[in-house]
This record gives structure tokens, C-alpha cells and sequence, in this order.
């Protein structure tokens, strides 16, 4: 997987890939094996690149942003994607009166970069702007807020709804300063290039070819932060990222060991936490995907572990047929379900649903009842080598149980549209990883999200619909009770288990390496308060925990 693709796993589902470019024409000089770019100073790859020039946009809603705009801009609360702790940055908490209401206390003592106070005033405006100009909501928020108010340091969001997982879209969103958006007269297409932020850093020097963010030093929590200047290139090779001395990558590395790890085995590691589930998508309005025992017999007919090995070299694991991330959301297993939703292969099983489906081997064909020979098409995006590896081996599998099967391979932005308009028989493609297991599974069995074939649709786009598992989906939305909240999450994750609206592979990794030869205080395994995710809010973690290396 390139580190591009780790972008796969974003909680909007924003599939989408990007070329590894050659690190030239970079004003850093580094030497192979070390960076000489100052003790004090980050140099990332992969977290940002240009096309091939780096165009300067620092609007924090803009889609075409530079990548460390959310390293620069804070939102409430960040979130961490693993496992779903909030952590309080420019709110210092909410409390929830009723599952109609989120009510924030917004942080005192902030100053924005220019030296100007940060006021509950700021908040209001920000969602605001966002009701004004929708096409900066990108988060939704407005899909669940009826109004707010302020009062005194608290800004109260009333919904439209109840709608208790409103508070974890809010929150996730990043505040402006009204003083400097307030007369600007197109803020969709403001390229905000001189960014007043109250976040940690602040951007210090921009060209086509890379841009420095320096420490702010009017942040409201200066006294966390120790590196002093973040170097971004506008590209960076793997090659360049294993020999240039770089701190921290987002990028997958073919034999990490050999490469990353062996540049310098004293200081460069490597976590790749799963990050959502990469699955197989039936189309559930086309036969025999619509049928259940079909569907059961293609789940018990794969091998995961060997389609994950041959995807992802063996970093990832085999995926949990729960729709939970595991081990990041172990604690919220259903007990009742054996060996924690993992689907071992069993070909005798298999064909026996196959049989109930109206399907049965005859000269080495899957045949229906009138012996016509089963042909199916599995559609996954062009370019994307790890997903084609793993396409081959399903496919491979599939012809050993009899199904032949065809690849589609779209380029990206087409894949997305087949993917949204229903238009495939099976689809490599990603759930969850959201952070909020009410948004992973409602952006997965909603029927709000069960358009026509032909009609586009967000999510959903297997196109499940059933009334029982939305009458769970609307209890989950608006219950603020912890018990009643687990309880309806282990009845979903039954109806992923059993239903199969989804046939989860394995987890898509977080492909984050790091060095502790200056800064330490990473994310890892043993301490996982953060990914080593390079775009988001997430950053905003680590760079608030790293400390000089002694």
C-alpha cells in the first residue's frame, strides 16, 4: 500500500490514491542517514504533496487544503481514531442534558496567533459560516444541528433529533477567527494564505517545492510542545524517507524491517495499527448476493489470513466479522460470539449454503439449477497494487470453489462512482475506522442510505435495508445510557455476523514510522493515544506529547 492509500481509511470513506514522488528540488539539504535540518526540528514525509507543485491554500474546509492546515487549526475535541477516546482542546468538555442538546465549555485563556483573544464568539461563528456556505460543512454538522446559543463561556448545540452521536461530528470541527473570516467575501474558494490559528504551530515559509510551519509561541499549551519547526517537502520518495534522516512517515514500506528499520536500527520503528476493514462489498439488489446462504458460502469459502498475507506482506491481520477493529475495540466484543468473529475457511460448509442457494459443483463449476456455470465480476480500483494482490488471491480462491470470476479494475474516481451507484457484483472496498461505532455502523446498514441502483448514495453502498436493524440504529442515536448503548451495540454486531452485509478480509494498516534519534514520546503498541496518522486533527496529539530526545 503506498502511504497515499492509508487515506482510504478516513471516516468519510474518501477513497482515493496518489503518486510516491521523487524528492527533488527540495531547499533542505540532508545527509543519507541523518537529518542536519536542527535538533529541534521535525522533518515529515508523506504528509502532504504537490501535483506537482505545492499550491498554497490553508483553508481548513477546503478540500484541496495542504495537508498540515489541521496541524495548525484545532477543532473542540480530538478524537482518537482507535479507539474513540475524546480528548478536550479547545472545549474543555460537554455535557449532554438531553439527547437533543450538547452543551460545551469552551476553553479561557487562548489567544489566536495574532495575539487577539479566542472567545466562545469565535465557536458560533465558525458553524455559522459553515449553515451560510454549506459546501464548508464538510463534516455534516449542520445535518444535525437545528440552532445554537451561547452563554457566558458555553456554546449549546441543539439538534434536530435526539442525537446522542452528534456531539463526536461536532466536536471534530475546526474553530476560525471571526476577526479575520468575517469579511472575506467567498470563503469557498478563500485560500486563506497568511493563517491566524491557535493551534501549536504556525506556517513560517512557503514555495512550490516545501513549506516550514514554526512553534506558536502564544499557544495556549506552549509548554507540551517541543518541537520547534516542522519541515513538510512537497515530495518525498521512500527511498529519500529511509536515507534522509525523517522523523516521521506516513508511508508503507515493502520489507519495513530491511528498509526503514535497517537505515538505523538504533532509532527508526514502525506501528501499523489497523485503521478500518478492508471487505468485500455484495451488490444485495442482484442475484445470488441477495440471497443469505450464497453469501454464507462465499464468507466460508475464503482463506482471510492468506488474502491479507498476500495484500499487505503479513502486516495485517485477518478482519473480524463484527465490524469492530480489533484489538482497538476488543472491549466492546459481543461475548456470545465465538472466537471474537473471525470466520475460519471451510469449503464443506461452504458448499452446503451453496447448495440452499440453489448452487452446486459440476465438472469443477459452480453450476445454478439449470447448469449454467456461475460468473461474478470484482470490481477494485486501478493502481491500488496491494487491493490487486488481494483481488487475485479472492479470485483464486473463488476458482478453486468453482465461481469464475472477472476483474473490473476502474481508475479511482470512477470506482467511487460505481461504488455509489450500485453498479458492481462484488467490491473490494473500506468500512469503518470512523472512531464512533453508532458512525461505522449506521454508514454500513442504514436504509436512509438504500438508493436505487443508478442513484448515488454515501454510504451503504451494498444497499442493506432492514427495519429491525434501523429500529436498532435509532435506539443507538438517541440512548445516553452506557448499558442500553452496549447492548445495541452487540445486537449489530450480530446482524454484521450473521447477515453479512459486509464480508470483512483483513484490517487496512496505519502505515506510520518513526525516530526517537531527537524527538521522543511516539505512539506505539505499548502506548496508543494517538496513530502515527500525518493528516487530521490526530497530529495534534502527537506533536502535544513528543519530547527531546536525552
Amino acid at each position: 500500500m503506498t502511504r497515499a492509500s492509508g487515506r482510504r481509511l478516513r471516516a468519510a470513506a474518501a477513497f482515493g490514491a496518489a503518486t510516491i514522488l521523487v524528492a527533488t528540488g527540495c531547499s533542505v539539504s540532508v545527509k543519507s542517514g541523518t537529518s542536519n535540518v536542527g535538533p529541534t526540528t521535525l522533518l515529515v514525509g508523506g504528509a502532504d504533496s504537490g501535483t506537482p507543485a505545492l499550491f498554497k491554500n490553508f483553508n481548513p474546509f477546503s478540500p484541496n487544503k495542504r495537508n498540515l492546515t489541521t496541524w495548525m487549526y484545532e477543532p473542540l475535541e480530538v478524537v482518537n481514531n482507535l479507539n474513540s477516546a475524546e480528548t478536550p482542546f479547545l472545549a474543555t468538555g460537554y455535557t449532554q442534558p438531553n439527547a437533543e442538546t450538547v452543551d460545551f465549555t469552551i476553553r479561557q485563556g487562548v489567544k489566536w496567533s495574532d495575539g487577539k483573544p479566542f472567545t466562545p464568539a469565535d465557536v458560533a461563528f465558525t458553524f455559522d459560516l459553515l449553515r451560510a456556505h454549506p459546501a464548508l460543512d464538510v463534516n455534516g454538522d449542520w445535518q444535525h444541528i437545528r440552532s445554537l446559543s451561547v452563554s457566558g463561556d458555553h456554546v449549546v448545540f441543539h439538534l434536530k433529533s435526539a442525537d446522542v452521536p452528534a456531539a463526536k461530528v461536532i466536536e471534530q470541527t475546526l474553530i476560525v477567527p471571526e476577526h479575520t473570516w468575517r469579511d472575506v467575501k467567498d470563503p469557498v474558494t478563500y485560500t486563506n494564505p497568511d493563517p491566524v490559528v491557535t493551534g501549536p504551530y504556525t506556517l513560517d515559509h512557503f514555495t512550490p517545492n516545501q513549506y516550514t510551519l514554526a512553534k506558536n509561541e502564544k499557544y495556549w499549551q506552549a509548554d507540551k510542545v517541543a518541537v520547534q519547526k516542522i519541515v513538510v517537502p512537497g515530495s518525498s520518495s521512500d527511498l529519500a524517507i529511509a536515507t534522509q534522516g525523517y522523523d516521521w512517515a506516513y508511508s508503507f514500506f515493502p520489507n519495513v524491517d530491511n528498509t526503514w528499520v535497517k537505515a538505523d536500527k538504533q532509532h527508526n520503528s514502525y506501528w501499523f495499527p489497523p485503521g478500518g476493514i478492508v471487505g468485500l462489498l455484495p451488490n444485495l439488489t442482484k442475484a445470488p448476493f441477495d440471497n443469505l446462504d450464497f453469501r454464507e458460502g462465499l464468507s466460508l469459502g475464503l482463506d482471510r489470513q492468506q488474502i491479507a498475507d498476500k495484500a499487505e506482506q503479513g502486516y495485517v491481520k485477518a478482519a473480524s466479522q463484527t465490524g469492530l477493529l480489533l484489538p482497538n475495540e476488543k472491549s466492546s466484543l459481543n461475548p456470545s460470539i465465538p472466537d471474537q468473529g473471525m470466520v475460519s475457511q471451510n469449503t464443506t460448509a461452504a458448499y452446503a449454503h451453496f447448495a440452499k442457494a440453489g448452487y452446486t459443483r459440476k465438472g469443477g463449476k459452480l453450476v445454478d439449477r439449470a447448469g449454467k456455470p456461475l460468473t461474478v465480476t470484482l470490481t477494485t480500483p486501478d493502481g491500488w497494487a496491494d487491493w490487486l494482490q488481494g483481488a487475485q488471491e479472492i479470485i483464486e480462491q473463488l476458482r478453486g470453489l468453482g465461481i469464475t470470476v472477472k476483474l473490473d479494475k476502474p481508475q479511482p474516481a470512477s470506482y467511487q462512482q460505481d461504488l455509489q451507484n450500485g453498479d458492481f457484483d462484488l467490491a473490494l472496498g473500506t468500512v469503518g475506522g470512523s472512531g464512533s461505532l453508532f458512525q461505522d455502523y449506521n454508514n454500513l446498514l442504514n436504509s436512509d442510505f438504500k438508493k436505487p441502483v443508478g442513484k448515488s448514495t454515501a454510504s451503504n453502498y451494498q444497499r442493506y435495508g432492514d427495519p429491525a436493524t434501523d429500529a436498532l440504529l435509532d435506539k443507538l442515536k438517541t440512548t445516553s445510557d452506557p448499558t442500553e448503548q452496549r447492548q445495541l451495540t452487540d445486537q449489530l454486531q450480530n446482524v454484521v455476523y450473521q447477515q453479512l452485509p459486509v464480508l470483512s478480509l483483513f484490517y487496512g494498516g496505519l502505515w506510520g514510522l518513526s525516530s526517537d534519534k531527537k524527538f521522543t514520546g511516539w505512539p506505539s503498541q505499548k502506548n496508543p493515544y494517538a496513530s502515527l496518522m500525518t493528516w487530521g486533527s490526530t497530529p495534534l496529539l502527537v506533536m502535544t506529547h513528543l519530547r527531546l530526545a536525552k
